[in-house]
């Protein structure tokens, strides 16, 4: 199989190398053409110079990009040369209409899409130990099953297309909780000046223990905010889930509020920071 990769941002450049160390790589395309590039000069494979090009080759196409609309332009670019039979991966985070949108405009070429958002931040990126929520079909999924696991240490077929989407608004929901709950506690033990990497030990191993309290917590309350995941990100995608939310008529006041907390640090300049950079309203710094 000749796999191809679109989109080198922090997340795409640890996936691409990893299916480059698993002996999977053979081809890149960026924006940004410097970057694609350099990637390609480092692990030995192609760079592409329009996504055109890149999708006339490959067997499958991984696409890791930022918002709805861009996934939707490499998309049309791709169905104008892609094989048919070829299958097509979309590991950005985007809403289930816009996933359901790109499988439509595919499959009347006949290739093949699955939604399969992932998590666990660059570090899991970096180490190959994402995971993935997949829609679409089962027997699409088995065909490229060996290409995600070089990428992954989970992946789980949720259901038809768009319901992997719709699981990792799931997840964008449940951190914007995760995020309050622990950037808001570590702020009150901060203002009762307790030694805050021991009451971080503490609580890490109890009940309130969790990933972000473990790969955050510490550089936080010290002032280091390096994404990670970018807090215009997280707003991005927390808006997306107030859509969702709204058309399902559920309720995600948590959210709603975490939109409105990112806005304000958005506007001191701190978008690119760490969500955990939340942690400067609570604590006043």
């Amino acid at each position: 199989m000749q796999i191809g990769f679109i989109g080198l941002g922090a997340m795409g450049l640890g996936m691409a190398r990893n299916l480059a160390k698993a002996g999977l790589l053979a081809g890149v395309y960026n924006r940004t053409a410097a970057k694609s590039q350099a990637l390609a000069t480092e692990l030995g494979v192609t760079a592409y110079g329009t996504i055109q090009g890149l999708a006339a080759d490959m067997d499958v196409v991984l696409t890791c990009v930022s918002a709805d609309g861009d996934v939707l332009a490499v998309v049309a670019a791709i169905a104008g040369t892609a094989k048919t039979g070829t299958v097509v991966v979309d590991m950005s985070t985007v809403s289930s209409g816009t996933a359901k949108q790109a499988a439509a405009l595919l499959q009347a070429k006949g290739v093949a899409f699955l939604d399969a958002p992932v998590s666990g931040g660059v570090e899991g990126a970096n180490n190959g130990t994402l995971s993935i929520m997949i829609g679409g079909e089962a027997e699409t999924l088995e065909k490229v099953r060996p290409v995600l696991e070089a990428m992954s240490s989970r992946i789980i077929h949720i259901g038809p297309t768009g319901s992997g989407q719709a699981t990792k608004a799931v997840n964008q929901v449940m951190c914007a909780g995760i995020n309050q709950a622990v950037t808001e506690a570590l702020a009150f033990a901060a203002a009762q000046n307790l030694p805050m990497e021991k009451v971080i030990d503490a609580v890490a191993g109890g009940a309130a223990g969790n990933w972000f309290l473990d790969k955050r917590g510490k550089t936080m309350t010290s002032g280091t905010f390096a994404p990670g995941f970018k807090v215009a990100l997280h707003h991005k995608d927390l808006k997306i889930c107030q859509r969702m939310a709204e058309t399902a008529h559920a309720a995600i006041p948590l959210s709603v509020i975490t939109i409105t907390e990112y806005e304000q640090l958005m506007a001191a300049g701190h978008g690119d920071e760490d969500i955990s950079a939340l942690y400067r309203l609570k604590s006043g710094h």
